[in-house]
């Protein structure tokens, strides 16, 4: 299983049980929705924000990874054949 299919799976987890224990909660309807919307909201935040994150993180590690122009022009002269002087 992929990372983001287990996050999702967790979110997804964590959503239901919050649902579950709303819907049997002994508040008003209205109340009820209320804190389902409130915690779904803050539920897509956190996610959102691990997203992000995670991203930020994906970006360093690329721009890290990707040799600088110096060194390619460094290569390149050790891969050029050498004129021989006659």
């Amino acid at each position: 299983m992929t990372t983001g299919k287990a996050l999702l799976a967790v979110v997804a987890g964590i959503a239901a049980g919050a649902a579950l224990g709303l819907l049997f909660a002994p508040n008003k309807g209205v109340d009820t929705r209320k804190k389902i919307v409130k915690k779904g909201e803050d539920l897509v935040d956190e996610f959102t924000d691990k997203v992000e994150k995670k991203m930020d993180e994906l970006l360093k590690s690329v721009k890290f990874s990707r040799p600088k122009s110096e060194d390619l022009a460094d290569v390149n002269k050790m891969r050029k054949p050498q004129a021989i002087d006659n």
